[in-house]
């Protein structure tokens, strides 16, 4: 558009109808990028989005205007991602209230704008409202609290905002303190939480005022007002109170403080008198606060719920079809947290002359009942033995069938009992038209006291057990006895073997006799019937997973194990078949007894193979073990152990004489044990062959070599690391005996047997005590256990059943799924590692793939199992092995809520009353759909799925059983302080160089581990005779020596005693003499003799004083800090000092330790000894030969 140069111009621009009036000396100041030229040309450069729309040309002079058409100009810009024109912000508000986040964005093509929650939540549709300028959140709440982000996007990319909505809400509880009644010296909490943003503070008042200011009234972080020790004045009116800067909100709270109260007995029991068959209830009650649970005691032992004894909610006691046995003095005891009360009866059971319904029977049922259970029992043995196993239950039955024949006739015995009682039972139903009172039977009713008796003389029950002879002082004094006997002079078959098990609860069998819990009509009362076992063992025990220990390694449980073989092994059935027939446990699914299957639910793994698992009761001892010549009533039926209760190496030596005797080796008087061929490689003998059938399953082309080896226990066949043990333990005995022969060669062979046996004995106390029991008990249960406090011949070792049974199976939960083997670089050997069912009943592995060292790596090279409650027993053991909730709980035990009023802690009424002990809520989900109610669970699966106390591998009830009593009694306990299973291993092993410090503790290889030459070792010249005249010294029948060789020749050896005894008396005729009157025989010396002696014994007695006085000075000197070395020189605590060259001792805790330094194979023939060194040194290396310093 031309214009005169001259004339005024003027652009006009029409943007979207609006007149812009643009001059060209502004147009050229504002925007560079518009040029007007003389002709009116405009040139626009580096367009963008804004310059789009119409423009127009306009001139304009004096005279008018002219303007041409408008003219369009559109835009097309270039793809572009999403950019913000408005962002949003970070915006506070009130809650309730409403608010817009506003977010505007550009790009091309033009994005689409959408909101998310910053923590991934969806939004509220009906709250949250994306407007084309925004968010809109309708009625904030404080779950609007955080941030939201803008999303812009389009097919360029993605941009995005966030900002933070900030809701600000004033003080709010979500937790209101609520009134509490308590008892004085207790703790309470009053929980009290608020929300609001900001968050507010809480504060704490009393009656207005601030909180006492003594120190016990203590807010913990979350607001908890925790008022510890509290008394009488800390009762009244506490008010919590929320604080912001939006105000304040208070909530008031009143705390009611009860002096404490030890339970007083409101109705006391009285003596009474019962019939015999008859029941009586016995009233007892208490009060107190808080309020008392009453138990009743008998003879000391808590007695439960069964079909015996029922003991109400209120204190009284029901004792159904009294007897003989129930006579005596019962204990009413009221319990609660500050102390206990009891009161004592005394109840009188009245026999009452007649004919009882069972009479005519008795003898007919006797002869029958000796028929039926001497038939079982031989065509078990015929079975059993006069043939290879054919199943892994056999191969169990064989290795465990009792071989002691006062075992074997103390079972026998018991099952005739029973059996006659069953059989008298069933006679007298055949004649009954209606049930007895809706009990099976009645057995104190069924036959009369008269007729007991005669079933136990005639079953043998009570056949005379000669008393142990504990009259040879000087060998009890110094030596165990090999079955426990004489151990307690007092009481002298406390913990001898084979002894009934101890009780600290009653017996929970269903009809107060024999009869397992849940059996039959005997079940548990209430709708929940208890669950089948296996059931117990696949739904609450069973895992696929295994969690390695953090801490310990595999030798935790193999010890456990090996332990718990030197204990107490419970007697099985001598039986495998049904006494009533004959047929064999593992055909029919019947409670015949000695069976006892295990029913398989439906659907159960196994179930397509049998309806069944094979499994028999093991076997009772007569009358619960009771002493008596007469029985006259039934006792609840009792197990044997077969062991000594003592920690003296049984499972090496043997519990009875006649095992100790085929354990020796008689062919040089040099005390060791018999051994077997050598292995190979090492030249190390393993355990002894055994005669007898093949231990192994053998099936098509499975050659080679079958061993079956002899040990201490019959069971050291079982799996391979127990052989492996066994084999461990035996050489230690014969390295000590060999070593003590050498510094005494004038001890006899009977001597340095019971020499090397008493160190085994106190290695075995030792590692358990102070190595292995403090991993399993931790801190509090060591603390709990304490120290030795003397001996207490009051106190009977023997195995509490429920230890036996149940509570020491926990080791079970430790054991690993598969057994390695190890080289000596800690990697697998050539044969491979072993699943575990695998490694059971194959002791041939031993000789033919690798001997005892991979084993034995394996355990201490390999973490163990952790227990973990929803990962309690491998597949290996459920699917193939064990049958634990069977065995260990269900038969006899009392089941898991007696045991936890047994050891104080709460009384459970429901699932949730568990959740301190077994905090897993799964866990008790899982009890509450099998048991139902909480008073039927079963001792050992409770056991296991109790949380572990901190520090320890053990839970709260398991903890009080340890406590207890009888299981862990360090009587007499030898502190060889070197003596450690480390050490053991390195001596023993076939050729184990490396080990760590503590063989339970993990390690890493090789950082970790030590050279065998630097493990502490045991200094036997300690035990060296040091005498003028040693030849007489070490003779086990001198004198003072007198062998114990003989000692049951009164009953194991008739034929000998009378000549034995007239040997002796023709011996002795020059210096005796015999005065008998008409009452008494007294034998006399007719020379010094007796002067001589009398002489003697007063010098002992006055050596014995001396003797005592100085151990007192010695533990008085021990209770203070440091120690006196053997020259009298104080010493302090961690105090190291050399005693001889070669000869390092240190002060530790009142003990003085002195280790012995293992000089090395010198490299050269010629040697000298050097003073100030303690190890030879050769002659060209050392100093001259004539130095002076030289010795």
């Amino acid at each position: 558009m031309p214009v005169s140069p001259k004339a005024p111009r003027t652009l006009h621009r029409f943007v979207n109808s609006r007149r812009i009036q643009l001059c060209h000396s502004l147009d050229l100041k504002d925007d560079h990028r518009l040029n007007l030229f003389d002709d009116g040309t405009l040139m626009i450069r580096n367009t963008r989005k804004s310059d789009q729309g119409e423009y127009q040309c306009m001139a304009r002079n004096s005279a008018g205007e002219v303007k041409t058409q408008n003219a369009m100009l559109r835009y097309s810009s270039p793809p572009a991602k999403p950019s913000f024109i408005i962002q949003p912000q970070d915006t506070e508000v009130l809650i309730g209230t409403s608010t817009t986040l506003e977010c505007m964005a550009t790009g091309h093509p033009h994005p689409h704008v959408t909101w998310t929650r910053g923590s991934g939540e969806a939004l509220d549709g009906s709250r949250h409202l994306a407007t084309s300028g925004g968010l809109y959140l309708k009625n904030v709440t404080l779950q609007d609290h955080g941030q939201f982000i803008c999303h812009a996007n389009n097919n360029q990319g993605t941009f995005q905002a966030t900002a933070n909505i900030i809701v600000q809400a004033p003080p709010q509880f979500t937790v209101i303190p609520k009134d509490q009644v308590v008892l004085e010296e207790h703790t309470v909490e009053f929980l009290c939480e608020a929300e609001g943003n900001p968050p507010p503070i809480i504060a704490w008042t009393k009656a207005g005022g601030k909180l006492p200011q003594e120190g016990l009234h203590t807010v913990l972080s979350s607001g908890t007002l925790r008022i510890d020790q509290m008394a009488h004045h800390d009762q009244g009116q506490y008010e919590c109170q929320a604080v912001s800067p939006l105000g304040v909100r208070k909530a008031s709270v009143q705390l009611t403080v009860k002096p404490k109260a030890l339970p007083v007995f409101t109705q006391l029991p009285q003596d009474t008198s019962v019939e015999v068959g008859k029941n009586i209830n016995i009233s007892c009650h208490a009060e107190g606060e808080p309020q008392p649970i009453i138990t009743w005691n008998k003879a000391g032992v808590q007695i439960t719920k069964s079909g015996k004894f029922h003991v109400s909610g209120e204190g009284m006691l029901t004792i159904y079809d009294a007897g003989q046995a129930d006579q005596g003095r019962y204990e009413c005891v009221a319990q609660n947290s500050f102390g206990l009360v009891v009161a004592n009866m005394f109840l009188t059971v009245v026999a009452i002359q007649g004919r009882h319904a069972g009479y005519d029977f008795v003898e007919s049922s006797i002869l029958d009942a000796v028929q039926r259970v001497d038939s079982a029992v031989n065509s078990t043995r015929r079975h059993l033995f006069s043939q290879k196993p054919r199943t892994p239950s056999e191969l169990l039955a064989q290795f465990r069938y009792p071989h002691d024949p006062f075992t074997v006739e103390t079972a026998r015995a018991g099952e005739i009992f029973e059996h006659t009682l069953l059989l008298i039972q069933e006679h007298v139903k055949q004649g009954l038209t209606v049930d007895l009172e809706g009990r099976e039977f009645r057995y104190n009713d069924l036959v009369s006291p008269r007729s007991l008796s005669l079933i136990a003389n005639l079953s043998g029950c009570t056949a005379h057990r000669p008393g142990p002879n504990c009259s040879d002082a000087c060998f009890h004094q110094k030596y165990r006895a090999q079955d426990g006997t004489c151990n307690n002079l007092q009481h002298p078959t406390w913990g001898a073997s084979p002894t009934a098990f101890q009780r600290i609860l009653q017996p929970a069998y269903g009809d107060g006799f024999n009869l397992p819990r849940g059996v039959g009509r005997h079940s548990p009362s209430g709708p929940h019937p208890l669950p089948p076992p296996r059931l117990v063992s696949t739904e609450l025990a069973a895992t696929a997973t295994a969690t390695p220990d953090d801490r310990y390694t595999h030798m935790l449980l193999q010890w456990g194990q090996f332990l718990d073989h030197d204990l107490d092994p419970t007697a099985p059935a001598l039986s495998t078949s049904r006494f009533s027939d004959g047929r064999s446990c593992s055909a029919p699914c019947t409670d015949d007894p000695p069976c006892f299957p295990i029913l398989l639910p439906d659907a159960d793994p196994r179930g397509a193979r049998a309806p069944c698992m094979f499994f028999a009761r093991s076997s009772p001892v007569c009358g619960s073990g009771v002493a008596s010549l007469v029985m006259n009533s039934v006792y609840a039926r009792e197990q044997i152990n077969q062991l000594t209760a003592y920690i003296d190496a049984s499972n090496v030596y043997g519990s009875s004489e006649r095992e100790s005797l085929a354990l020796r080796d008689f062919s040089e008087p040099r005390g060791l044990l018999r051994t077997g061929l050598p292995w190979a490689p090492s030249g190390k003998p393993l355990l002894p062959s055994c005669a007898g059938p093949p231990t192994e399953r053998t099936g098509p082309g499975q050659g080679g070599r079958r061993a079956r080896f002899l040990a201490g226990d019959r069971r050291a066949n079982e799996q391979l690391v127990l052989t492996a043990m066994h084999t461990l333990w035996l050489r230690e005995h014969n390295r000590v005996a060999a070593a003590r022969s050498a510094l005494n060669p004038h001890w006899d062979g009977d001597t340095l047997y019971h020499e090397a046996r008493k160190i085994v004995g106190a290695q075995l106390q030792h590692i358990t005590y102070s190595h292995w029991l403090p991993k399993i008990l931790g801190e509090p249960g060591m603390r709990m256990l304490r120290g030795y406090q003397g001996y207490d011949p009051s106190v009977n070792a023997g195995i509490i059943n429920s230890f036996a049974t149940a509570a020491f199976r926990f080791g079970h939960t430790l054991i690993n799924p598969i057994l390695y083997r190890l080289n000596d670089t800690f990697g697998e050997i050539p044969e491979g590692h072993l699943p575990l069912h695998k490694a059971f009943f194959s002791p041939s592995r031993i000789i033919e793939e690798g001997g005892i060292d991979p084993l034995l790596r394996g355990l201490f090279g390999v973490a163990a199992k952790l227990r973990v409650p929803s990962q309690l027993l491998s597949l290996e053991l459920t699917e193939k092995l064990l049958s634990t909730a069977h065995s260990g709980a269900r038969p006899r035990a009392p089941p898991y809520a007696d045991f936890r009023v047994f050891c104080n802690l709460t009384s459970v009424e429901n699932f949730e009353d568990l959740r301190n002990e077994i905090k897993d809520p799964e866990i008790r989900r899982k009890l509450k759909k099998l048991y139902g109610n909480p008073g039927n669970i079963d001792f050992w699966p409770a056991l296991m799925v109790e949380d572990l106390i901190p520090g320890t591998r053990v839970g709260p009830t398991l903890m009080c059983l340890f406590e207890n009593p009888g299981v862990f009694t360090p009587a007499q306990l030898t502190q060889l302080r070197q003596a450690s299973l480390g050490r053991v291993l390195c001596d023993n092993g076939d050729n184990i160089q490396q080990v760590q410090a503590d063989v339970f503790v993990k390690a890493k290889y090789p950082q970790d581990y030590l050279s065998c030459d630097e493990i502490p070792q045991v200094d036997l010249r300690m035990w060296q005779d040091c005498c003028e005249d040693c030849r007489s010294r070490g003779q086990f029948r001198t004198f003072t020596q007198e062998s114990r060789k003989k000692r049951s020749a009164q009953y194991s050896y008739p034929d000998e005693k009378d000549k034995e005894l007239s040997d002796l008396i023709s011996r002795q005729q020059d210096h005796l003499y015999i005065d008998e009157d008409s009452k008494n025989m007294t034998v006399l010396a007719k020379t010094k003799f007796a002067q001589d002696f009398s002489s003697f014994a007063v010098e002992i007695q006055k050596t014995i004083k001396a003797l005592r006085e100085q151990i007192n000075k010695l533990e008085a000197h021990l209770r203070q800090a440091g120690c006196t070395d053997d020259k009298g020189i104080r010493r302090k605590d961690n105090e190291h000092w050399m005693k001889e060259d070669c000869i390092s001792c240190m002060c530790k805790s009142g003990q003085v330790t002195c280790v012995v330094k293992t000089c090395p194979p010198a490299p050269c023939p010629s040697l000298e000894l050097v003073k100030g060194t303690c190890c030879p040194v050769c002659k060209d290396r050392g100093m001259p030969a004539d130095s002076s310093e030289k010795h």
